[in-house]
């Protein structure tokens, strides 16, 4: 009967709270989950470009592997302390990655993911097949460069260099520098630099009277097809490259392009907390969105020395992001209606948390980190890694695990959790997909 009793008040006691996870513990966490994220791809997409979590199936890109995921993701591997893993992915990639295919690659994904992951795996393995491979696809590549303007067609054929794809946009145009400026260092081979580097100047060259881009350009006739500016998908790396190249690699001219550029930004983009979209010509407003993509830019005001507007930005897109339990991919920022319900998994809000915490060494900073885990391990998460979401309000799961969510999501996650030392933060510049670069020349 005590024990009955005993029982029965113990029932009635509140449960005493859990003390919440420390930043260790919090990165260990992290490390785990892309451990498993890894093994599944290796159960189920091994070879492959991605996994598809949900029907355990691989897919390809171009109908052929180019290794996207494990190139993606080699540094994140190494960099979460995953040697065995990494060891593996790296010894796949030398055996089996080969750029002699007659197939039409988009040349921005395959630069930022591919050219980009085989650079920073070198710089960290010292693996000289991995710049070989770097300098056969930077070859492969270069044709995009011959159009009339100098900026770079869309797509280009990596065995024949055929190229097409007129209507391009500022991202794609100018968030090719780091890696093909990094891959000119490494090879020696200064064709690589003023390719990209002209393509960038040729784009800023265009911009309008008041200094802003809009957002598709005909590469060939270097006649704006857009008149919309703002600073989300289709511009966004643009500016993160003028300011990240232009320290990189001490390019004055980048500098320069960078200071007009922001102050333009500033002056016509900015909305209260928020940055929308303007006429590129007139400045005149013509939509309040702000989406996932918009969600890096914290993170370069931050580098450029704004923090405070980094920080009011950052607190509006953790406002997007709570609308719903997790950030859509387009909010209306005036009326807090999701206009695009997708999360694909995007990583720039963790980047701009992981940046801000480095600049103010703020605690909100990794609130919002345990925030954003909490959020992808309850909606996200599979029995086979993670996938991306139809949509925020119903939480209905899609099928696929993009390269990038091994390569930027977790790996910013884990920063943000992890001791400062466990990356030099000033030793190294981050490509706009995560991959860190280091001046090793």
């Amino acid at each position: 009967m005590r024990i009955a009793i005993a029982l029965l008040v113990a029932a009635a006691l509140p449960l005493r709270a859990q003390p919440p996870l420390t930043r260790a513990q919090l990165a260990e966490r992290v490390r785990a989950e892309t451990l498993a994220s890894w093994n599944a791809y290796e159960q189920y997409a091994w070879g492959h470009d991605e996994l598809r979590p949900l029907s355990k199936t691989p897919r390809d890109w171009y109908g052929e592997s180019l290794l996207i995921t494990p190139v993606d993701s080699l540094d994140t591997l190494i960099l979460l302390g995953l040697p065995a893993e990494a060891e593996k992915a790296r010894k796949l990639i030398d055996g089996k990655l080969s750029f002699d295919k007659d197939v039409s690659v988009k040349n921005f994904e395959i630069t930022i993911r591919v050219l980009g992951g085989l650079l920073s795996g070198y710089q960290l393995t010292g693996d000289e097949r991995l710049l070989h491979l770097a300098d056969d696809l930077g070859t492969r590549l270069l044709p995009v460069f011959n159009s009339p303007t100098g900026m770079p067609y869309v797509n280009v054929n990596l065995k024949t260099g055929a190229t097409s794809g007129t209507k391009s946009n500022p991202a794609e145009i100018g968030t090719l520098l780091l890696e093909f400026g990094t891959l000119s260092k490494l090879t020696h081979k200064p064709l690589y630099y003023d390719k990209a580097k002209n393509a960038v100047v040729q784009l800023y060259k265009r911009r309008s009277a008041i200094g802003l881009v809009a957002d598709e350009i005909d590469v060939e006739t270097g006649q704006w097809t857009s008149r919309a500016s703002h600073v989300g998908g289709a511009i966004d790396s643009y500016y993160e490259y003028l300011l990240k190249c232009a320290r990189f690699f001490d390019d004055k001219d980048l500098a320069a392009m960078w200071r007009a550029s922001i102050r333009a930004v500033n002056r016509h983009l900015a909305d209260g907390p928020w940055y929308g979209e303007a006429d590129f010509q007139t400045g005149k407003r013509t939509l309040s969105e702000f989406g996932s993509l918009h969600a890096f830019f914290p993170a370069v005001l931050a580098m450029g020395g704004d923090t405070k507007r980094a920080a009011r930005l950052q607190k509006s897109a953790f406002k997007m992001w709570q609308v719903a339990g997790i950030e859509p991919e387009v909010l209306n920022y005036k009326t807090m209606a999701i206009v695009d319900p997708r999360y694909p998994l995007r990583p720039e809000i963790i980047e701009s948390a992981y940046y801000l915490r480095h600049y103010t060494n703020g605690a909100r900073y990794v609130e919002m980190g345990r925030t954003f885990f909490d959020a992808l391990y309850a909606h996200c998460r599979t029995d086979a890694g993670y996938t991306t979401l139809k949509s925020v309000v119903t939480k209905e799961k899609s099928d696929l695990m993009p390269s990038y969510f091994l390569a930027e999501t977790m790996k910013y996650l884990y920063l943000l959790f992890a001791p400062d030392d466990a990356l030099r933060f000033d030793s190294v510049v981050f490509n706009t997909e995560a991959h860190p670069l280091r001046r090793t020349w």
